[in-house]
């Protein structure tokens, strides 16, 4: 496939009209691009490196949490079309449970991932929320602590290769990695400028028990996953990526919580700044990928 023709995938199925587009049309594209007689030629194109390879270096990186993000296309705003490289290795840091400033799209081209989706409840376990701002594309990362929140786990699923999911914006979430993996990402136009982060007590955060999948993800079923509309808010509180801040009435038991939280080191600082990946690095990462997958 050649770039243009994946820009124009994108173009069509995201819409251009001014309404963000939905997890499903995120969804959806990101899995066509993602097939590997499709993507296999396009990341082999652009592993030559005559293709806006300043561009898409300057916001490649090494995340915090270890993996690798390599942009392929940039099409700010409305979209960002990314490949993340699971490294899988010993120690990474664990991902917080957090939202989106836009609806999202993922999906595995190898290896696997375990998705978990959150919502605020009374009778979920004690964490600290922050709200995390960006100093512009490529730009740091900053964390504004805003008060003690509940969370309880509402569904967890695996994707293994071929399969793909959509997020709206404020669906709450992690992604658990524990092998060597490689997904496409695609983000879509900002709906908010910021995200939400929950930083959750050493308490285990306690699974509601739920098969309904109803965490505001829409996965490669092609059908919503639950009653929510896809719109991130869950049929059980409607408050999905809500805090409450500090300040406001509590009960004694929630007193006691929020004082564990305290005690139990869950405070976090602004992650360290971003560096750009080599574009040795770069390029022989999407090399391998490349003829991984054939080409």
């Amino acid at each position: 496939m050649q770039v243009e023709e994946a820009r124009r995938l994108l173009v069509e199925g995201l819409g251009a009209g001014p309404e963000p587009p939905s997890p499903e049309a995120a969804r959806q594209v990101t899995a066509q691009l993602a097939h590997p007689g499709t993507l296999g030629p396009l990341v082999r194109r652009l592993s030559v490196g005559d293709l806006e390879l300043a561009e898409c270096v300057r916001l490649s990186y090494r995340h915090v949490l270890g993996f690798d993000k390599l942009l392929l296309l940039p099409g700010a705003p409305r979209f960002m079309l990314r490949i993340h490289f699971w490294h899988g290795a010993a120690g990474a840091v664990s991902e917080d449970i957090h939202n989106h400033r836009c609806a999202i799209a993922s999906a595995v081209v190898r290896g696997r991932v375990r998705m978990e989706c959150y919502e605020p409840a009374a009778d979920g376990v004690p964490a600290v929320a922050y709200r995390e701002t960006i100093d512009g594309p490529g730009g740091a990362w900053r964390l504004r602590r805003v008060g003690e929140a509940r969370l309880r786990l509402l569904h967890t699923e695996q994707y293994g290769a071929g399969r793909s999911y959509g997020l709206a914006a404020r669906t709450l979430h992690r992604v658990v990695n524990e092998e060597p993996t490689v997904t496409l990402f695609l983000e879509t136009a900002p709906q908010r400028s910021v995200t939400d982060v929950y930083v959750r007590s050493r308490s285990r955060v306690r699974d509601c028990g739920s098969d309904r999948g109803d965490c505001g993800s829409v996965r490669d079923s092609g059908v919503d996953a639950g009653p929510t509309g896809g719109n991130g808010r869950s049929g059980g509180t409607g408050r999905t990526g809500e805090v409450r801040y500090a300040g406001e009435a509590r009960s004694a038991d929630e007193v006691r919580s929020a004082d564990e939280v305290r005690s139990g080191g869950v405070e976090r600082a602004d992650p360290p700044p971003k560096t750009p990946l080599p574009p040795a690095v770069y390029l022989a990462e999407l090399g391998a990928l490349a003829a991984s997958l054939g080409y």
